[in-house]
């Protein structure tokens, strides 16, 4: 375990990261946005979708069942371990980190636009910053505070799904589901790269490794659990939504499932569904805001990024160093109005990390055979192989769908990353020749 780190998290704080983190922003606001592609059939998608995000699941839980469980570092851990080298594992963390930073602006934009909904004489800017502000402030004060909070706000959600799923399915239109398919099958996988954003995240759960107790037992069935779970509320709340309120008005409201609500609730049931929204953003972004940090801690680790990045308080337990980075870059795309240019290549970058990822399932046998036989979760290997190439042809499905504005970028992005591993090479390189001279 990382030096300094404190196992205070236990399995119901686990699952209220992961249900927390899917449950955010993607349902709340993408549905509607996918329904102008798509038509009602965004329902579809998500059913689509999830059993590539299971089979990602897969190997996520393969790989926490092992020693590197109990470390954060996720899929550059991974990765790394597996082929030995750590070049491509940088690039992707390097990715990751970007998509990461922002997520959380966008998350913060998207709290304040719900808040709103409450308080309309309020404005987008402080809000957001605002939020940004207090969760870092929570992370700091310590990983207790951040699962004890969590889990609060992750009971508020539920209680608002049940709010809006129970009923809502007895006030469905069945009208407004037709036509199902608005633009035929081109049009439904052009809905799928957004709907996508709805489950990237899952793997957020990793970064608390270190942080978990019995992680290495706890993590793998959380995450196969959590995924089956999250993807049945997606599939009740995107039926209860598409069909109580028209797609048209669904896309265009700032609050969808808040207004899609208040059709057959009365008003103060339909300010629990908003709440509930808000509940959703917010636990999302506390999640989001653990990872950039918990990554930095492994590369330090790995000598690829300053010391001081990685390091650890004493006192409270936490990365202050990486998270005061991570709020400052995503305080900077809130202020400049430059979201687009790290959330742009957020969900590729994530998919194109889940693909790397599996391919390490795949290869991990040959690649890595000791680190194979500490897999200790009870999954044949021919099943293993399964997942991991159902996950490989869901990504890269998934990647067939970005345009070349986004593609890029993120070129761009991952050039940068190439160009930061080549000089923390180097400078560790020279670092141990003038340790040899002398």
């Amino acid at each position: 375990m990382p030096s300094g780190l404190r196992r205070d998290l236990g399995t119901l704080e686990s699952y209220a990261v992961i249900v927390g983190i899917l449950i955010g922003a993607g349902i709340f606001k993408v549905t509607g946005e996918a329904w102008l592609l798509t038509g009602p059939s965004v329902i579809l998608g998500f059913l689509v979708l999830a059993p590539a995000v299971l089979a990602t699941s897969v190997a996520y839980a393969v790989f926490l069942s092992t020693p590197l469980g109990s470390e954060p570092g996720g899929e550059y851990l991974h990765i790394s371990r597996t082929f030995g080298g750590r070049g491509l594992a940088f690039v992707g963390a390097w990715l990751k980190i970007i998509a990461y930073t922002g997520a959380i602006a966008y998350l913060a934009v998207a709290f304040a636009d719900y808040s709103r909904q409450l308080f309309p004489r309020l404005t987008v800017m402080p809000l957001a910053i605002g939020s940004v502000v207090f969760f870092y402030a929570i992370h700091v004060a310590g990983v207790r505070w951040f699962g004890r909070l969590q889990v609060w706000m992750c009971a508020l959600l539920g209680v608002s799904i049940l709010v809006l799923i129970v009923p809502g399915i007895f006030a469905i239109d069945t009208a407004n589901y037709r036509p199902f398919f608005t633009d035929g099958m081109a049009g439904f996988m052009a809905a799928l790269p957004p709907l996508f954003f709805a489950f990237a995240g899952f793997e957020s759960l990793a970064q608390t490794a270190g942080e978990v107790r019995d992680s290495t037992r706890q993590l793998p069935r959380i995450f196969i659990r959590g995924v089956i779970a999250v993807t049945i509320i997606y599939l009740l709340m995107s039926a209860v939504g598409l069909g109580v309120l028209p797609g048209q008005q669904l896309r265009i409201s700032p609050a969808p499932m808040a207004e899609a609500a208040a059709r057959y609730l009365p008003a103060g049931a339909a300010g629990l569904v908003t709440l509930g929204a808000l509940m959703a953003i917010t636990t999302s972004l506390n999640a989001t805001m653990l990872v950039p940090s918990r990554i930095a801690i492994v590369l330090a680790g790995d000598d690829l990024t300053p010391r001081w990045l990685g390091s650890v308080s004493p006192r409270t337990g936490t990365p202050i160093a990486g998270l005061t980075v991570t709020l400052a870059g995503a305080l900077t795309l809130l202020i400049t109005n430059q979201i687009r240019l790290a959330l742009d290549i957020a969900v590729f970058a994530i998919v194109l990390l889940y693909l790397l990822h599996s391919v390490a399932l795949l290869l991990l046998p040959k690649s890595n055979p000791e680190l194979y036989r500490a897999v200790t979760v009870s999954i044949p290997l021919a099943a293993l192989r399964v997942a991991a190439v159902a996950s490989i042809a869901g990504m890269a499905a998934l990647l067939t769908q970005m345009s070349s504005a986004t593609f890029g970028l993120l070129l761009f992005w991952a050039a940068l990353g190439a160009a930061l591993y080549a000089v923390a090479r180097s400078r560790t390189a020279g670092r141990k020749e003038h340790s040899q001279q002398t």
